[in-house]
């Protein structure tokens, strides 16, 4: 089993949960965070004052998938995440040791 971690635009979620559901994933958490890559934030103009906003807004998915859909899972986030511009974001991949589904005790792929 697997932990994909994908830092996507906010604006491509529903894009990326539309990708997903149509390969048959049907579960993912998301958070809002805060970050920077290459980008390193951006600078923006306030009633004639300009800022620096060092960290900026991004969405944190993780899907637990079975070894057999880790890469259609990664090719459907990457297609839909997609705007071809500096700061799409990153997809890590993580071992999953354990999963444990809590209202019935099934176990690792049965529980995913």
């Amino acid at each position: 089993m697997k932990l994909v971690i994908a830092i996507i635009q906010p604006h491509r979620l529903d894009a990326v949960r539309d990708a997903l559901l149509a390969i048959g994933i049907e579960g993912m958490t998301v958070t809002e965070v805060r970050g920077y890559g290459r980008q390193k934030g951006h600078k923006e103009v306030y009633r004639g004052a300009e800022y620096t906003i060092a960290f900026i807004p991004k969405l944190k998915l993780e899907v637990a998938v079975t070894d057999e859909r880790l890469e259609p899972v990664i090719v459907a986030i990457r297609q839909a995440a997609l705007t071809g511009k500096i700061g799409d974001g990153k997809i890590f991949v993580l071992d999953l040791e354990a999963a444990l589904r809590v209202r019935t005790g099934e176990r690792d792929n049965d529980a995913l």
